[in-house]
C-alpha cells in the first residue's frame, strides 16, 4: 500500500465504497396509465423502482448513470483490483468470519483511480469489461441523477468493520448534508448503526430503512437472528421508517421452487406504519416455476395480487418492475387488447406442459390465444396426431418401454437415432407418457418439472373437438409428406382434409384453419383442395428475399413465419440492425410471422434484458409483426392487453422497441467487440420451388379416423 495518507481521502473515500446507491426512479408516477390502480402500499401511491447499482443487470455494477460506489465490502468480485494490486490482498473478520480479500478501506483514492468495474456475475456479458468504467464517489454520482430522480439510496453495511478501522458511515453522512446532497433513503442491516443516525436525519426527507440478510443470520447489535427480529416489528419502527426484506419473506418457495402460501409480512409491516421493500428481484437468475420463467410476472406478485403491495422493488434490471407498476398492474382476464398482434402457440402452452398435449392446449386456450397450433404426424395405421416431433424420443418416454427396440437412423428425416411416429400403431402411442420439453436444459432450466409428465397425447380428431369454438383459430403444421408418402404409404395431407371436414371445419362461418408447411409442394396440394390459410415457413435465417421469390410464395401462401434472426441478426448475443426480410414479404401483402419466443431468459439476447415482454415489444411494435409464435402464450396475451401500448409519444422509455446495435455501440475497448455477424442469405427462387410430391406407395392402407372422443 502506497505511503499516501492524506487524511480527508482517508476518511471519506473507504467509507464511500461501502455505500450501495440506488436511484429512486420516478417511472411509475401518479400520471402514468397505471394510476388508476388502487395501490395497496402504505401511503396507497405507486410502488417505488430502485435500481440495484444502476442498471447491473447487464453493465459492471456501480458503472452507468444510476451507478452506485460498490455494493461489496470487498473490491475483487468485480473490479481488476487482484491484478493491479496481487499483493495486497489481507484478511478480517467481517461478522465474526475470517475473510480473505481486497477490502477498500486498505487504499485511497489516488490508488483506486485505474481500478477498473467488472461484471461480477459470470453469466452475464463481459463485454463491457473493457470499458475501464471507474468507482465513482456519491458526488460523482450525485452529478450523474438528475430529475425526476427523486434522490439517493444509500446501503451502509458493516459498520463494525468500518470502525474497526477508525472510520465513521455517521461523520460521512453528515457531511454530504453540508454539500446539498439529498439523501432520500439509508438503509442498514445494523440495528445499532441506524439507532444512532436516527436522531441527525430529517425523517420527512431522509427515511431509515432497516434491512433483513437471511432469517438465520445474526444482527450484530441484537445478536438475534434476523427472523428473530422479523416477529418484533413494533421494535423495528422505533429506529427505522421501513424494511427491505429479500423476496422469499413474502412469497416463500418449497425445495421444488415452487411458491407457498404469502406471509402476512407486508400487512404486519404496514400496521406498524413501517414501508416494505423488496429485494432479489434479478431477471436472469432462476426464480419460482409459478411464474414461468416471466419475470414480470413475479413483480406483479408483489405488487398486484389484489390482497397487499409492496412500497418498492429493488431490481438489477429496474426496466421490468417501472413496466409492471405503469404498464400491466390493474389488468385483469378482461383486459381490453391493445394491439392486434396474433398469438399462435408452439405446441399449445408447451412452456408449462408437455407439448401437444391435452393439457398443454387447454391451457393454451385459457392463456387467450388466437391460435392454437397442431404438428401432426401419422401411426403406422396412418392416424394423424399432435406431436411436436416425429420422433417420439424428443418429447415421450418411449425409450423407457418396449418400443426401445424400434430406435432406427433415417437420414432423410434427422441424424443421429430415433423412435419415429409410424413405426407404432395408434393404440400404443396413445399409451405413452409424454416428457415436458426444456430447450434449455443444458443451462439447468427445465420446466414445470411437477408437471412434467402430465396431460395424454391426442389425436388429430381430438384436437379439433377440444378446440372447436373456443379459439378464433387453429393452425396445423404438415412436415415429411414426401418421406412419409413414398417410404410409408402415408398421405398426411388427405389425414389433415378429411379430419378438418369430418369436424365441419371447410364448412363457412366456422373457425378459421391455417395450414403451415415448410415445403411449397405441400402448400400448393392445400391449395388446390381446399380454401384453407395457408403459411410457408422458411426454415433458414435470411436477411432479404429476390421480389421473383416472393411472387412465387405469393402465388401458393398467404403467410410467412420466419425465424427471430430473419428480423434482427445478432453476434455473440447482440442485435445487430434490422433486415430487409419483413418489409419485403409485407410489401407482397404477406402476413408476416415470427418463432420462437420463449420466457427463459437465455434465449433472449442482451438487449432485451433478460426480459421475454421487452423482447415481443421489441419486435411486434419495432419489426411490426402480424403476430408471434410462443411456447409461453400467456406471456404474449398480457402484453397486448398493456396500458402503455396505446400511448404514441408518450410512451415511457421501458415500453419502446430497443434500438438494435445501441447496446453494441456502448462497447468501447475493441479488444472486447464481438465479431461482425456473417450477412445472412437471400431467398431465392431456387429456395422456395420444389418438385410435386410423389403419390403415396402403394400396399399400405390407412385407418380411417374415429370418432373424437374429447368433449
Amino acid at each position: 500500500m502506497k505511503a499516501m495518507r492524506d487524511f480527508s481521502i482517508r476518511t471519506l473515500f473507504p467509507l464511500l465504497v461501502l455505500l450501495i446507491l440506488h436511484s429512486l426512479a420516478t417511472l411509475a408516477s401518479s400520471s402514468g396509465p397505471g394510476s388508476s390502480v388502487g395501490w395497496k402500499t402504505l401511503q396507497g401511491s405507486p410502488p417505488l423502482v430502485i435500481a440495484r447499482g444502476g442498471f447491473s443487470g447487464i453493465f459492471p455494477d456501480s458503472s452507468d448513470e444510476a451507478g452506485i460506489c460498490f455494493p461489496e465490502l470487498k473490491l475483487d468480485n468485480a473490479t481488476d483490483i487482484s491484478l493491479l494490486y496481487p499483493e495486497s490482498a489481507k484478511t478480517y473478520s467481517v461478522n465474526g468470519i475470517l475473510t480473505k480479500g481486497w477490502f477498500s478501506f486498505d487504499f485511497n483514492l489516488s490508488e483506486l483511480a485505474d481500478v477498473s468495474l467488472l461484471q461480477g456475475v459470470y453469466s452475464r456479458t463481459s463485454s463491457f469489461d473493457g470499458n475501464h468504467f471507474r468507482l465513482l464517489t456519491v458526488e460523482d454520482v450525485v452529478k450523474l441523477v438528475k430529475p425526476p430522480s427523486p434522490g439517493l439510496w444509500l446501503n451502509v453495511q458493516h459498520d463494525a468493520v468500518i470502525k474497526q478501522q477508525n472510520l465513521s458511515t455517521k461523520r460521512f453522512l453528515l457531511s454530504l448534508s453540508t454539500k446539498g446532497v439529498s439523501i432520500s433513503y439509508i438503509s442498514s442491516p445494523d440495528v445499532g448503526f441506524l439507532s444512532s443516525i436516527k436522531s441527525v436525519f430529517n425523517p420527512s426527507k431522509t427515511r431509515l430503512v432497516f434491512r433483513f440478510l437471511r432469517e438465520n443470520e445474526i444482527e450484530p447489535t441484537t445478536n438475534q437472528t434476523y427472523g428473530s427480529l422479523l416477529k418484533n416489528l413494533k421494535y423495528i419502527r422505533t429506529f427505522a421508517a421501513g424494511i427491505l426484506v429479500p423476496k422469499n419473506y413474502i412469497w416463500p418457495i418449497d425445495q421444488d421452487l415452487y411458491l407457498q402460501s404469502y406471509t402476512s409480512i407486508v400487512s404486519d409491516a404496514h400496521k406498524e406504519g413501517l414501508q416494505v421493500f423488496v429485494s432479489d428481484l434479478v431477471n436472469d437468475v432462476p426464480f419460482s416455476y409459478n411464474f414461468s420463467y416471466d419475470p414480470l410476472a413475479e413483480c406483479l406478485a408483489f405488487i398486484d395480487n389484489g390482497k397487499f403491495s409492496v412500497d418498492g422493488l429493488l431490481s438489477d434490471f429496474p426496466i421490468t418492475p417501472s413496466a409492471a407498476i405503469n404498464c400491466y398492474s390493474g389488468l385483469d382476464g378482461n383486459a381490453t387488447k391493445q394491439a392486434e398482434t396474433l398469438i399462435i402457440s408452439k405446441y399449445g402452452a408447451s412452456g408449462d406442459y408437455p407439448a401437444c398435449t391435452d393439457l398443454s392446449y387447454k391451457q393454451a386456450i385459457s392463456d387467450g390465444t388466437d391460435v392454437v397450433d397442431c404438428p401432426v404426424q401419422m401411426s403406422k395405421d396412418g392416424m394423424p396426431f399432435c406431436l411436436s416431433s416425429i420422433d417420439l424420443l424428443e418429447s415421450t418416454t418411449v425409450a423407457e418401454l418396449k418400443f426401445a427396440n424400434l430406435a432406427t437412423t433415417i437420414p432423410e428425416i434427422k441424424p443421429g437415432r430415433g423412435i419415429y411416429t409410424f413405426s407404432l400403431n395408434w393404440n400404443d402411442i396413445k399409451t405413452l407418457t409424454p416428457s415436458i420439453l426444456s430447450p434449455y436444459s443444458k443451462y439447468k432450466l427445465n420446466r414445470n418439472p411437477k408437471l412434467r409428465n402430465q396431460g395424454k397425447l391426442i389425436s388429430l380428431p381430438d384436437f379439433l373437438s377440444l378446440t372447436k369454438g373456443h379459439t378464433p383459430a387453429i393452425l396445423i403444421s404438415v412436415e415429411n409428406a414426401a418421406y412419409l408418402a413414398e417410404k410409408q404409404g402415408l398421405s398426411v395431407i388427405n389425414a389433415v382434409l378429411d379430419a378438418l371436414q369430418k369436424a365441419d371445419f371447410d364448412k363457412p362461418g366456422n373457425q378459421k384453419v391455417m395450414i403451415q408447411s415448410t415445403h411449397s409442394s405441400v402448400l400448393k396440394i392445400i391449395k388446390e383442395k381446399s380454401k384453407y390459410e395457408r403459411l410457408y415457413k422458411v426454415d433458414e435465417s435470411i436477411g432479404n428475399a429476390l421480389d421473383s421469390a416472393v411472387e412465387d410464395i405469393k402465388a401458393f401462401a398467404d403467410s410467412v413465419v420466419i425465424g427471430k434472426a430473419s428480423i434482427i441478426p445478432q453476434t455473440q448475443s447482440f442485435l445487430v440492425n434490422y433486415t430487409k426480410t419483413v418489409a419485403k414479404l409485407q410489401s407482397y401483402n404477406l402476413s408476416v410471422y415470427a418463432e420462437t419466443f420463449s420466457n427463459e431468459f437465455v434465449s433472449q439476447v442482451w438487449d432485451y434484458y433478460s426480459d421475454a415482454s421487452v423482447e415481443i415489444n421489441s419486435l411486434a411494435v419495432g419489426a411490426k409483426l402480424n403476430g408471434i409464435i410462443t411456447d409461453f402464450p400467456k406471456t404474449a396475451d398480457r402484453y397486448r392487453k398493456n396500458l402503455c401500448l396505446k400511448l404514441g409519444s408518450k410512451t415511457p422509455p421501458y415500453m419502446r422497441p430497443v434500438e438494435p446495435g445501441r447496446l453494441l455501440q456502448q462497447i468501447s475497448n475493441n479488444a472486447y467487440f464481438p465479431p461482425p455477424a456473417p450477412p445472412l442469405p437471400v431467398l431465392t427462387n431456387t429456395n422456395v420451388i420444389e418438385p410435386p410430391l410423389p403419390p403415396p406407395a402403394p400396399g399400405l392402407r390407412r385407418a380411417a379416423a374415429p370418432a373424437p372422443t374429447i368433449a
